[in-house]
């Protein structure tokens, strides 16, 4: 966005704290907060702190590109971290500046109030006893939006915090909305929001196509490094779609930035994303959904935390390529799942502690990892049977990984930086494919 589009909305945003804390009739903080400390009382540097924030797709709309919408009727797909700077949720915003033009509510995997677990727990359809319309479950009988959900609509308005790891079922619940939108001749605005990993490192095999499945919804690797509106204009391409699509990009926002930089608050996309430190080791250690090891689900750090009753946590660090560790910590840690794998058996695995964002590599850790436990524990070490995320034929493993390669030469013992080559060729050729699809620098 140019920069004089940027120093706009600042603007408008610093107006308004300044002058009675109203925007569009909404009221805002006569302080913010930025990245945990109390804004000077100087109003040159209040305004340099303002022009320097990341505002969402969402912020944007609340600060005047709503406009553009009026007249339409609307559908709002969103869950409860679809929310701007002030924590007010994205169905309120529009509400309250585009009153009675929301006509349904969608929600994607977990529920549109983020209220349910795991793979295939689905959601029921429902309705806001508030605004009087229909609220349609996305991961319930069907996945996709029917005809008949979307006939009363002009424009889909998409806001989805993803986390920037393939599997995340988000995106594919965005791509089919993409589909269901273009066949009914439906626009879609995405609201669009950071990538919590940043946008710069990528990492992982790409997904190969026999491999597609509702956690792999195209060819990217486990670690895209795109935001949603850059996912939504890709798929558009790939999938020739001819959606009439439309970004509302974010402010402020670069590339380099992890979530830790943006300033913004954490809420939870899912139940078992509770911190941004989830999101920054999940692009790895969602391959223990695969396999017969607690990826930490039922503990207060999903994901983080991992391990099973049988691993002897000393041969796994004797086995382990060290420059996996690189950026990171492994603590040596014993927990008991309240719920999933292993419930309420003790387990031995390890506390994974992020030492420098910059240099941690999520899936080479992991997968040196998994390397490690299989080959030292041939005996109680099991792939996880199907189903999963809907797939009955394939194993699990597969379609994480999103190939069949892998996890056979993992189990191998193949050495690591021999796989890494073979990802990092893919990649390569990724990261000059996707340039015609980002939206920052």
């Amino acid at each position: 966005m140019p920069h004089r589009a940027r120093k706009k909305i600042a603007v408008a945003l610093l107006s308004a704290i300044s002058y009675g804390g109203e925007i569009n009739g909404l009221v805002t903080h006569k302080e913010i907060s930025y990245n945990g400390r109390r804004n000077s009382s100087n109003p040159l540097q209040e305004k340099r702190m303002i022009m320097d924030q990341v505002l969402t797709g969402l912020d944007r709309l609340r600060l005047g590109e709503w406009k553009q919408l009026k007249g339409y009727r609307l559908g709002l797909l969103s869950n409860q971290a679809s929310l701007d700077r002030d924590f007010t949720p994205a169905r309120d915003i529009i509400e309250h500046l585009l009153p009675g033009q929301l006509k349904a509510l969608f929600g994607p995997q977990h529920g549109f109030g983020g209220e349910d677990q795991d793979n295939m727990v689905e959601t029921a359809h429902s309705f806001d006893k508030i605004l009087g319309i229909p609220v349609f479950s996305l991961y319930a009988d069907k996945r996709e939006p029917s005809d008949t959900m979307l006939e009363n609509l002009d424009v889909l308005v998409i806001d989805l915090q993803d986390v920037g790891t393939r599997v995340y079922t988000f995106a594919s619940t965005m791509l089919h909305c993409l589909k269901a939108a273009a066949r009914n001749k439906k626009a879609v605005l995405i609201l669009d929001r950071p990538n919590p990993l940043g946008g710069d490192i990528l990492e992982g095999p790409l997904l190969e196509p026999d491999f597609s499945s509702f956690v792999g919804p195209c060819s990217v690797p486990m670690r895209h490094g795109l935001t949603m509106g850059e996912l939504a204009k890709a798929f558009n391409h790939v999938f020739h779609l001819n959606c009439d699509l439309e970004v509302m990009p974010m402010t402020g926002w670069d590339r380099p930035m992890f979530w830790k930089d943006t300033g913004l608050p954490w809420i939870m996309p899912s139940p078992n994303m509770p911190q941004p430190e989830t999101a920054y080791v999940y692009p790895g250690q969602v391959i223990w959904e695969g396999t017969n090891l607690s990826e930490g689900r039922g503990t207060c750090r999903p994901f983080e935390v991992f391990g099973a009753p049988y691993l002897d946590t000393g041969k796994v660090l004797d086995s382990l390529d060290k420059k996996a560790i690189t950026g990171c910590q492994l603590q040596e840690y014993s927990f008991r799942p309240t719920f999933h794998k292993w419930e309420g058996e003790l387990c031995h695995g390890f506390h994974l502690h992020i030492t420098d964002l910059s240099l941690f590599r999520p899936f080479f850790l992991s997968a040196a990892l998994l390397r490690a436990v299989v080959t030292t524990h041939r005996k109680d070490f099991r792939w996880k049977e199907p189903p999963y995320e809907y797939e009955y034929h394939r194993k699990p493993i597969e379609l994480i990984l999103g190939n069949d390669t892998l996890w056979r030469e993992l189990e191998k013992g193949t050495p690591m930086v021999q796989l890494k080559g073979w990802w990092e060729k893919e990649i390569r050729t990724f990261s000059n494919w996707r340039r015609s699809f980002l939206l920052y620098p």
